[in-house]
């Protein structure tokens, strides 16, 4: 048994690296096709204008929204968002105000501003609880400093980043030379890979890959195929590769990112600042540097463990690739590979599908199969008049997952029903979330009303509702905080901070909370 669980370790892995490899191997070099007449580059060539084709598509569909997300990125924007919730069924007994009541009288608020740019964030929150109001609660934030204001406290609370890292290490001295930088907040807004990483991979390995792919593992010839009941004439165009071409490409890979400083300085760069946030521009508490340190030695262990086990690893009928291409765009797809570490069963995967793609309807049809596990998706998007009809449904054991929306664009604004619903064989395992509405983008701004339903067995669709007012323009800049009344914390000592909390912000916490419950001067002994 105990000779046996590192085989198990490394076959994971092994079965991992190589499904991702033949994933890019099969479509990541597409930006590398030459405008040729070989078969090698029209494969890959349809698949680059397929992947385009989807994407414009995507973009025509919800231009509005994604020139307005591009114009927040780029300009100071102020969003404000109102929420309230209506109840519908039967008034509940008893004394006091019941539950719909509270439900019924309650909003809460939230407003922010943004400036992505400067890296610059403002926010503040309002409450009305059955008429308890909660207000001034707000939150700044720049590159260098945070600041919160709560609504018991006279002042305003601030800190550094350059300080908040010494002041961390007196109370835990694990957080020793720890930096901290708030601007990686801001960076972690943006959500991407900076463009150099994108294309230093692009360059050293999506670029090599195709080159190094065979030209003689694609053939071409003319086929009549059957795609959604329609008789296609298209260009067939098989792409195979032999076990042991598999096997080389994948090594010369892992080779080169074994000896990848580069690459391995981007993999840690990422870890960082997904799993660290601020703390990710300086050096790390120990704990969480070694963290790094682990994950980092995995990438490398798991990469020796690949390349040694790889030379026994059962890929007995390589990897093949079938599409078929109408008008520079795949209409059809067959992809099998089965593979399993040595003496044991294969695995195999395949994903076969097909597609009718036009500028007004893109109708997809797919399986994605794991011996006999499979996953369905199939998709029929329609976008005639800036009116869009779309169904999407997932399947898979009996379960599934399905969308079915409609919007009409008229002026600027989208009117639009959409329906997302689960279901199982569990007659109690089903349900929706029912959300319609508008939304308006005019330039420069934009305004929203949402509305939110959840419809379940013996439960009405409306018995409860979540209503989401949006507001949003542009603004010339963030506002900035007041700065006569603040309290620098990173001026004082973890004894000090200590103190503060449990005398002045204790007890100004205690005589807002009382007096908002109506005791008289805020007086606890009152009740």
């Amino acid at each position: 048994m105990e000779e046996n669980t590192p085989k198990k370790g490394m076959s994971k892995w092994l079965i991992a690296i190589i499904v991702a490899a033949v994933l890019v191997i099969g479509g990541g070099a597409v930006a590398f096709a030459l405008i040729s007449g070989s078969p090698k580059a029209q494969y890959f060539q349809a698949e680059k204008n397929t992947l385009e084709f989807l994407t414009d598509k995507a973009e025509e569909r919800y231009q509005p929204e994604m020139d307005w997300r591009e114009h927040s990125m780029e300009n100071p924007t102020e969003n404000s968002v109102e929420l309230s919730a209506e109840y519908n069924g039967p008034p509940s007994s008893g004394m006091g105000m019941s539950p719909e009541q509270i439900l019924n009288n309650s909003t809460i608020a939230f407003t922010s501003q943004v400036d992505q740019d400067n890296n610059q964030m403002k926010a503040d929150l309002q409450m009305n609880v059955a008429g308890i109001e909660i207000n001034d609660v707000g939150m700044y934030l720049d590159a260098d400093n945070a600041r919160l204001q709560l609504p018991f406290l006279d002042e305003a609370l601030q800190i550094t980043d350059e300080k908040l890292g010494p002041l961390l290490q007196e109370t835990d001295p694990s957080f020793s030379d720890v930096q901290i930088d708030f601007e990686a907040i801001f960076n972690q807004m943006e959500g991407t890979l900076p463009e150099e990483d994108r294309e230093y991979i692009a360059d050293e390995y999506l670029s090599m890959i195709y080159s190094e792919l065979p030209d003689d593992a694609f053939t071409e010839e003319q086929e009549e195929v059957t795609v959604q009941e329609q008789s296609i004439d298209a260009t067939k165009i098989t792409f195979n590769l032999s076990e042991q071409q598999l096997k080389d490409l994948i090594t010369t890979v892992l080779e080169k990112m074994k000896n990848d400083d580069d690459l391995k300085e981007i993999i840690e760069e990422q870890i960082r600042m997904q799993q660290y946030g601020v703390f990710a521009s300086g050096s790390l508490p120990n704990e969480m540097e070694n963290d790094v340190t682990a994950a980092m030695e995995v990438f490398d262990q798991s990469i020796d463990e690949a390349i040694s086990g790889l030379e026994d690893f059962q890929i007995p009928e390589g990897l093949t690739s079938t599409i078929w291409v109408q008008d520079d765009l795949i209409v059809k797809r067959d992809f099998s590979t089965s593979l399993a570490p040595a003496d044991e069963t294969l695995t195999t995967f395949t994903i076969n599908g097909d597609q009718l793609l036009n500028n007004e309807e893109q109708n997809l049809s797919y399986e994605f199969a794991v011996d006999d596990m499979a996953l369905s998706v199939d998709a029929n998007l329609s976008n005639k008049d800036n009116q869009l009809e779309d169904s999407i449904t997932i399947a898979a054991d009996g379960l599934e997952l399905s969308y079915n929306g409609s919007s009409q664009l008229q002026d600027g604004t989208r009117e639009f029903e959409r329906v997302f619903s689960f279901s199982s064989p569990d007659p109690n395992g089903s349900g929706s979330l029912n959300w319609s509405g508008e939304a308006t983008y005019e330039n420069d701004q934009k305004s929203a009303d949402h509305t939110l339903t959840v419809e379940m067995p013996n439960m009405p669709q409306d018995l409860v509702s979540l209503n989401i007012t949006n507001d949003a323009k542009t603004i010339d800049e963030v506002t900035q905080p007041d700065d006569s009344n603040v309290k620098q914390l990173g001026d004082m000592s973890a004894q000090e901070l200590e103190t503060y909390f449990q005398t002045e912000f204790a007890q100004q916490f205690q005589q807002w909370f009382m007096g908002m419950m109506g005791a008289p001067g805020g007086n606890m002994n009152s009740f």
